[in-house]
């Protein structure tokens, strides 16, 4: 709901009566015709009937709720108008790039605005404001507050096979081969019998072939079946399109598809695929006072993970982070990011040198090049060399690089046939 201003104005109406009833009276009195200063005197009437009409008549207000997503992409919003005025004028901005200008009566029906969505993530869906008019225009109302509703909108999300593991399972239940002495796994080896043991696990055979002295028992050990724990950490300090001509211009309808677009597919996909396989998940996005989701498992969890996700926009030029988020010992670590600046190399190689596996998820896009300068394209080859300088930093400390493109179903299958 928004707050209306108490200041009104004339409407081009009323300044019309007012000069051209003065107008008339002046006609009248220089060239002594009563009946030219008659004529003015009905707009003179009506102008200071509409003077005198309380500042209430013409307040209005706006308020907009978001109604239920579709599955054809689109924002449906609806805006209604109430107050004392008779009629306003309502200007709607759609996703931030879209005017329209209505006309309607106040207190009827409510507009519904339909707007696509090209990017998930924040959008800024409907910005509104609306003034009322009344006596025919001749007074205008105070404009109101701009009403916004932002809407986050969650990203498409690709089927992954299984992910990396790390090499030390610290979970006590799961579905992935432990290396620990356990229940559920693969065999492990044959161990004499100590206290604790439980009696249905001797192997009888083995101790019939094996015992040395009468009265020792051998066990049949396993290994445990764990759960892995996986951290999302996401940059976003840069939102880089698809077309290189819109960088830096904030122009989002012609910049095709963007890497943030493309973090948060792969930080949901990620998150879906972990969480279906029964393991823990946190997310961490890297800048200061960024969104942070302990880690948990579930499909609540998995809800309450997409959901942040999907609020999560481009940080600020000042926002990078002050201190590395906390991680679980025995974790694999997805970093999302373009590896453009240096920050997110720096937590990467950092988290790899306490022992942790990390997975590097390059998500520029392809870029498309066209409509570049030469100074452009000498100045983007330049930082293309830096970041390919970045990432064989990051392929030469034992980070495992993958871009996320086309083809990372194969990229992922491979990196877990083995574990660092």
């Amino acid at each position: 709901m928004t707050r209306p201003i108490t200041r009104r104005r004339w409407g081009p109406g009323l300044v019309i009566g007012v000069i051209v009833a003065a107008g008339l009276a002046c006609l009248g009195l220089v060239f002594s015709r009563p009946d030219v200063a008659a004529m003015g005197l009905p707009l003179a009437i009506a102008s200071a009937l509409a003077l005198t009409r309380a500042d209430a008549g013409e307040q209005t207000t706006v308020a907009v709720r978001a109604l239920p997503l579709t599955n054809d992409g689109t924002l449906h919003t609806e805006v209604a108008v109430t107050g004392d005025a008779e009629v306003a004028e309502l200007v709607i901005v759609q996703s931030a790039r879209r005017r329209r200008h209505l006309i309607l009566p106040v207190g009827r029906e409510p507009v519904v605005s339909v707007s696509a969505a090209l990017h998930s993530g924040p959008v800024a869906a409907v910005r509104a404001s609306a003034r009322g008019f009344s006596a025919d225009g001749a007074i205008l109302g105070p404009a109101t507050e701009i009403a916004e509703l932002v809407r986050n909108v969650a990203p498409a999300q690709t089927a992954l096979p299984p992910l990396p593991l790390s090499p030390r399972l610290t979970g006590m239940h799961g579905n992935h081969e432990g290396r620990r002495p356990g229940q559920g796994g693969d065999f492990r080896d044959i161990h004499p019998f100590v206290p604790g043991d439980e009696l249905r696990r001797v192997d009888w055979r083995a101790t019939a072939r094996m015992a040395r002295r009468p009265g020792d028992l051998l066990v049949r050990r396993t290994n445990t079946l764990s759960d892995a724990t996986i951290v999302i950490s996401m940059d976003t300090a840069d939102d880089l399109g698809a077309v290189v001509a819109t960088w830096g211009s904030g122009d989002l309808e012609r910049s095709g598809v963007t890497s943030l677009d493309l973090a948060r597919e792969a930080a949901a996909s990620i998150a879906t695929a972990a969480i279906g396989a029964g393991d823990r998940v946190a997310f961490h996005v890297l800048m200061h006072g960024g969104r942070s989701v302990r880690s948990g498992a579930g499909a609540r969890h998995l809800a309450k993970v997409e959901a942040a996700i999907a609020a999560t926009g481009q940080a600020g030029e000042d926002a990078r982070f002050h201190r590395t988020p906390p991680v679980p010992h025995g974790s694999v670590i997805f970093v999302v990011s373009t590896f453009f600046e240096g920050a997110a190399s720096d937590v990467a190689l950092m988290w790899r040198a306490a022992g942790h596996r990390v997975v590097a998820i390059d998500t520029l896009p392809t870029l498309n090049r066209e409509r570049l300068s030469r100074e452009q394209q000498v100045a983007l080859r330049v930082v293309l060399a830096d970041r390919d300088e970045v990432m064989h930093d990051l392929a030469n400390t034992g980070v495992d690089t993958v871009a996320w493109r086309e083809g990372i179903e194969a990229s992922l299958s491979m990196l877990a046939r083995t574990r660092r």
